[in-house]
């Protein structure tokens, strides 16, 4: 497969020239473990071009053939490397994340890859009188991660019972974007200056 042979992050059209290459529309539901907070479910679906690649790999299987179970795997691997694109804040404390997801799957919606994978939290938080930051985003922009609107956000009943969730998405000055914009498939901005963050979502979860 054609597929192991490059990274989560190249699966990107030759054609694309500014940043970023490809985009990722966001879902994310919070969710609890013995009234304590213990991970984030997420579901990420490609963009079109971004899904070509993992798509003809994929051919005609079905959903829970083995070959999709690889792809899951080798593009989780990759997710993996980058502790999931995410972070998380409670204060000036990052919550932990453990190393392996509990469940993840790869699947297809038309001409799209949807990526599924539960992110668990190292220790359960606590829900009460906390609240949380949250970001998801590639560093160096090459991924745009977006949450499309707020409904994308969800909590099951018991995170829903103590916590409230914000979305808010930053206005980069026009010279921030022209920058962004100026980037061809070849060039990556300075690590120092965090591009992705700056473009990048905060959900805020607040508990009581």
């Amino acid at each position: 497969m054609k597929i192991a042979l490059i990274t989560f992050t190249l699966l990107f059209s030759t054609a694309a020239w500014s940043h970023p290459h490809s985009f990722i529309d966001m879902k994310t539901e919070f969710i609890s473990d013995n009234q304590h907070l213990s991970g984030m479910k997420m579901v990420w679906t490609m963009d079109e071009i971004t899904s070509a690649d993992l798509l003809y790999d994929a051919g005609k299987a079905k959903p829970g053939d083995v070959v999709w179970k690889k792809l899951a795997a080798q593009v989780m691997a990759n997710v993996l490397g980058q502790h999931y694109f995410t972070e998380v804040w409670q204060d000036k404390n990052r919550v932990k994340f453990l190393n392996l997801p509990k469940e993840y799957n790869l699947s297809r919606n038309g001409n799209k890859a949807v990526l599924e994978f539960i992110v668990p939290f190292g220790e359960p938080q606590l829900l009460s009188a906390k609240q949380y930051r949250i970001q998801t985003f590639d560093p160096s922009y090459f991924i745009d991660m977006y949450y499309d609107n707020p409904q994308a956000l969800t909590m099951d009943d018991t995170v829903k019972s103590h916590c409230q969730i914000e979305l808010h998405t930053p206005k980069p000055d026009d010279s921030l974007k022209q920058y962004a914009l100026s980037l061809d498939k070849a060039d990556a901005p300075p690590e120092d200056m965090d591009l992705g963050q700056q473009f990048a979502q905060t959900v805020t979860l607040t508990c009581h």
